[in-house]
């Protein structure tokens, strides 16, 4: 062990990472593939927080960036594609206009030495769907009938509608991670510990050393048979810290290798100008937004004075009053762009409804018409709301006054006053969805580069918000533009969806941004690209 390493798994440590796992990397043999003394680890840092490795229970970026790592997937997109290729498949095609066929190679393996075959691939998809979480997407899943095995190493996905255009990207996505059926529970989500003990991985990585939300150390699975290369590091550790102003430090100072999310416009901007360090950016798709609980915000379904039209009027005032460049240029400095839309700018048929119905025209507020919105449904105010918002860093240190200035602008002209509450995001991820904030934040990072990404999981009537949103002419848009053959058609059905939601207002669209890592400047292989998955493998120093 260099004094070099040493002083780096030293002062990881002190960033919050646990003892045991660096111990761990000190063991590591190999020699440097990037050249130099490096010895083939990798310190990854982030503020992203875990949900559950179980990805049954998750639908967040903590999450997602672990099982992309762990988990095997029938099918992928390789580095800087879109195309949807096999991976653990040897091949995967539509053999009829409802069946989806997956063939899998012989002989294939788990960490742990368990026979991985299409039983496994069943078991994912069917617990999958029986187990219905909350946390999870299995709302992705709206169009899958059932799954037939007909031997070990043949898959046949039965589709409800024909000529389903989105589900071998679906595949790709949170709810296509394969698992071991022989450690999985069938009907509940699995314990963290549980999933670690039993090496139950078949990705590129296994997990070797797990505190929750502290550290995770990873090592190459030699069981891997997918479409990735292997891993060209020897060890990755991730960490997960406290605060971005300490991640920051820790990539300037050398610290740790790779910083990936979530670091403020001002750090940014900073290490942007430092010759130690690079910073690497790539394609737009993560959006800022707010939500509505339709049944808890005001004059919601369960509420004293329920009254639907009341709500509504509720949420278009709002979004007539928001100025979304001040906040885009007084919060993030820039790095993030108004949105005005619930599918982000760049994206196949993506409109901005938003921008065109509610404010000024330009982007701006426009305080008469929120007045005359609210008076026209009989309203009296001030209007009194709950938001809710993310306090630690999940979506970046910046949230606090992101919605501040969210305050302001809606108390601004007298029709709203707001209280304005914060919470950690493993509770806050637990609370959402159980009715407790009637209005809130969220981001979003994309599963897999389409439209239909920003309308499936978000307006299906059994949605992973869970915010009690229901409109049939929008289901029935999502699920025709979804197996729409014509590019026209289906251009024509998502911007169908996105002006009529720009009336019901479900979720709020409030900003879009780029996706952002950090690096030592003698790291490489970093890539961000359009699969918006951080993969570690390449990655590698010197």
């Amino acid at each position: 062990m260099t004094s070099a390493s040493t002083t780096r798994r030293a002062l990881a440590i002190a960033a919050g990472a646990a003892a045991a796992a660096l111990a761990l990397a000190g063991c590591t043999t190999g020699g440097s593939t990037g050249g130099g003394d490096w010895d083939g680890t990798i310190l990854v840092g982030t503020t992203d927080k875990v949900t559950t490795l179980d990805p049954a229970g998750s639908y967040d970026n903590g999450s997602l960036t672990v099982q992309t790592q762990v988990f095997p997937y029938l099918v992928n997109t390789d580095y800087n594609s879109t195309e949807v290729v096999p991976d653990l498949a040897e091949t995967a095609e539509f053999t009829s206009p409802t069946e989806y066929t997956v063939t899998l190679p012989a002989g294939l393996k788990w960490a742990n030495g368990h026979d991985l075959t299409s039983s496994d691939v069943k078991f994912s998809f069917d617990r999958n769907i029986a187990i219905a979480d909350p946390n999870g997407a299995s709302s992705l899943l709206y169009n899958l009938d059932s799954v037939e095995t007909p031997d070990d190493t043949t898959v046949v996905f039965h589709l409800k509608t024909e000529n389903d255009q989105i589900f071998p990207l679906i595949l790709t996505s949170f709810p296509g991670a394969i698992v071991d059926e022989e450690v999985f529970s069938a009907d509940a989500v699995t314990p963290d510990e549980d999933i670690v003990a039993a090496n139950a991985f078949g990705g590129p990585y296994m997990i070797t050393s797990y505190d929750f939300n502290n550290t995770i150390q990873y090592e190459p699975n030699p069981n891997y048979a997918g479409l990735l290369p292997a891993a060209e590091n020897k060890t990755v550790i991730q960490t997960v810290f406290a605060d971005s102003s300490n991640l920051k430090l820790a990539v300037q100072e050398g610290d740790i290798d790779v910083a990936y999310r979530s670091l403020s416009p001002t750090d940014l901007d900073d290490l942007a100008g430092n010759s130690d360090v690079q910073v690497i950016d790539g394609p737009g798709g993560e959006i800022r937004y707010m939500v509505f609980n339709f049944d808890t915000m005001p004059f919601g379904a369960k509420t004293a004075e329920a009254d639907p039209a009341k709500a509504q009027a509720v949420r278009q005032a709002m979004a007539a009053l928001l100025d979304r460049q001040a906040i885009a240029d007084q919060v993030y400095k820039g790095t993030y762009t108004p949105l005005f839309s619930v599918v982000p700018d760049g994206f196949f048929g993506a409109t901005q409804p938003f921008l065109d119905k509610y404010g000024d025209g330009s982007g701006g507020p426009d305080a008469d018409q929120a007045a005359k919105i609210l008076a026209d449904a009989g309203i009296q105010t001030p209007v009194s709301l709950s938001i809710q918002y993310n306090s630690d860093d999940h979506y970046g240190p910046s949230s606090g006054d992101e919605y501040a200035m969210v305050k302001d602008q809606l108390e601004a002209d007298g029709l709203f006053t707001v209280d304005l509450q914060s919470t950690e995001w493993v509770q806050y991820s637990k609370d959402r969805t159980t009715d407790v904030y009637p209005i809130y934040q969220l981001g979003w990072f994309p599963d897999y580069s389409d439209a239909d990404n920003y309308l499936s999981p978000f307006f299906q009537e059994d949605n992973f918000l869970g915010n009690h949103f229901s409109d049939a002419e929008v289901q029935d848009l999502i699920r025709q533009q979804a197996v729409e053959t014509d590019e026209s058609a289906r251009q024509a059905e998502i911007e169908q969806i996105q002006d009529r939601m720009s009336d019901l207002i479900s979720t709020l669209p409030l900003l879009q941004g780029a996706q952002v890592a950090v690096a030592g400047a003698d790291v490489n292989g970093v890539v961000l690209d359009a699969s918006f998955k951080f993969r570690y493998a390449p990655v590698v120093k010197g």
